[in-house]
């Protein structure tokens, strides 16, 4: 776990959403990839609700949602103390009230229990320890490896939800077993969205979403697909053109209806 705030040589400064997000990162330690903009991208949220980014590190995916929907309100929670001060950082820089409160998800701070949202979201480590070797980075390893189970952030986020609310994470697609179990315990209208690297590869991530309350059957929609052709291009760019959207002009990510 990193608690020593970053120095600024240890820090890049990145853009998002085509330049509407300048966020500061570790140069070695958790960066932010796509990943947490699609799952921003996905919250079907609109200005004047309230959302929680569970294990929000830099804060990425909560900001993106908040530049894509001027005017919702939103909050993270953050165990690594030295992600949660980016994360303050972050939000001040880029001019969005993101109020970050530093804690963990299995002991959750009590101004945070006190609070019902409309949206919870989370990234949460992709990879179980038992079956993969732990990164070096203290920082990197407490984000990318899973210390709590995955039925207990479900939990988590089920009491932190408004009735009718939503509850979306992104995970690798072999996880999703781990996920569903809890969600069908807590939640209800649950939807898998696989995200499909290119034309006839597997996927290798997926969003999967409940909703408080919700009495649909579960959904496993067609996959949305990342990538143009069969490889990857010269300049590592050839995103389709709806996901270059979301990438680069802050569009939404919707699930099929």
């Amino acid at each position: 776990m990193r608690t020593e705030p970053f120095a600024e040589n240890e820090l890049s400064f990145d853009a998002f959403l085509g330049g509407r997000l300048r966020i500061a990162q570790p140069k070695t330690g958790y960066r932010a990839g796509v990943d947490p903009v699609l799952l921003a991208a996905s919250v079907p949220t609109r200005a004047g609700q309230t959302l929680l980014d569970l294990g929000c590190g830099s804060g990425i995916a909560a900001l993106c949602v908040m530049a894509r929907v001027p005017g919702v309100m939103a909050a993270g929670l953050e165990v690594q103390p030295a992600y949660a001060t980016l994360a303050r950082r972050n939000s001040a820089t880029n001019g969005l009230a993101l109020d970050v409160t530093e804690g963990d998800i299995a002991d959750m701070p009590a101004t945070l229990r006190a609070r019902q949202f409309d949206h919870v979201i989370a990234n949460p480590p992709y990879f179980d320890r038992l079956h993969s070797t732990a990164a070096e980075d203290a920082g990197r390893e407490r984000a990318m490896g899973e210390a709590l189970p995955l039925a207990d952030w479900v939990r988590a986020a089920a009491r932190r939800t408004l009735s009718g609310g939503t509850v979306t994470f992104i995970q690798r697609a072999e996880r999703l077993p781990d996920l569903l179990t809890p969600m069908a315990a807590h939640l209800g209208s649950i939807e898998v969205l696989p995200l499909i690297p290119r034309r006839g590869r597997a996927a290798r991530l997926i969003l999967v979403r409940g909703r408080k309350g919700g009495r649909a059957a579960p959904r496993l929609h067609d996959g949305w697909l990342l990538h143009a052709g069969e490889n990857h291009g010269q300049d590592g760019e050839d995103y389709t053109a709806a996901t270059s959207d979301v990438l680069r002009n802050a569009a939404a990510l919707p699930f099929p209806a």
